[in-house]
């Protein structure tokens, strides 16, 4: 029997908007307290540090770095788009801002701009749907974002999202000229609170040497309650 008139109408597919919504609904919350690895790869060594971080909405997040024993210490404070930074080597805070916010944090692949970056893709995005692709057994769309404003850090962005769980799989990021600046691949999904998110995200400047920084989340809490005081600058030198 044909769907016509059986009653059985075929699986709608979502427009880019909608994957992108649904993609903000697993990746952004409330507030977050997170610790993680961030292993950064060199040309001839690697280095592990360790952080907790705290993250109310799109405009405050607070750092600070539990090891190697010369870092340990060091914090980072952002609000809305300033950034400030102790370290308790010199016992003095920094704001980070300018052309300073697209250097590397701690010679990681990851820039300042990277950490202040709000996860909102969204209502930062027109997206469009470029294809279909297979990316390590999990069927994917591939969305093509243009950013709506010309102060967004990555102009253009390339997505593979997976189907079944709108996480993106691998990401590509372009500047204006169609030049690839950064490549990340997020793995180990898991349903947390029920939200699909990655555990591990491996990023790549695919403008410098090395084999790229892997962040790798080891505890994450959503949607829990975070004092007033975290995210003070009088909290970065307690």
């Amino acid at each position: 029997m044909s769907g016509f008139g059986s009653g059985i109408l075929p699986a709608q597919q979502p427009d880019a908007h909608e994957i992108l919504n649904r993609i903000d609904k697993n990746m952004v919350s409330e507030t977050r307290v997170f610790t993680s690895r961030m292993i950064i790869y060199g040309t001839r060594n690697s280095r592990t540090l360790e952080l907790k971080t705290w993250i109310a909405g799109e405009s405050k997040s607070f750092s600070e770095y539990l090891s190697p024993p010369r870092e340990k210490g060091t914090k980072m404070l952002k609000l809305d788009k300033q950034l400030w930074i102790y370290s308790p080597e010199t016992d003095r805070i920094i704001q980070i801002s300018g052309h300073m916010l697209r250097q590397s944090v701690m010679g990681s692949d990851l820039s300042y701009e990277d950490l202040m970056e709000d996860a909102r893709l969204s209502e930062k995005y027109q997206a469009t749907i470029a294809g279909e692709e297979t990316l390590d057994d999990r069927p994917c769309w591939v969305l093509e974002l243009r950013a709506v404003a010309p102060d967004i850090n990555y102009q253009m962005r390339k997505l593979w999202v997976d189907k079944a769980r709108y996480i993106p799989l691998k990401e590509e990021m372009y500047a204006k000229s169609g030049k690839l600046l950064k490549r990340t691949t997020l793995s180990q999904v898991e349903n947390i609170g029920g939200r699909w998110f990655p555990r591990k995200i491996e990023f790549r400047d695919m403008l410098k040497e090395g084999k790229g920084t892997e962040f790798i989340i080891d505890d994450i809490r959503f949607n829990v309650e975070i004092p007033d005081y975290i995210f003070s600058k009088s909290n970065l030198k307690k």
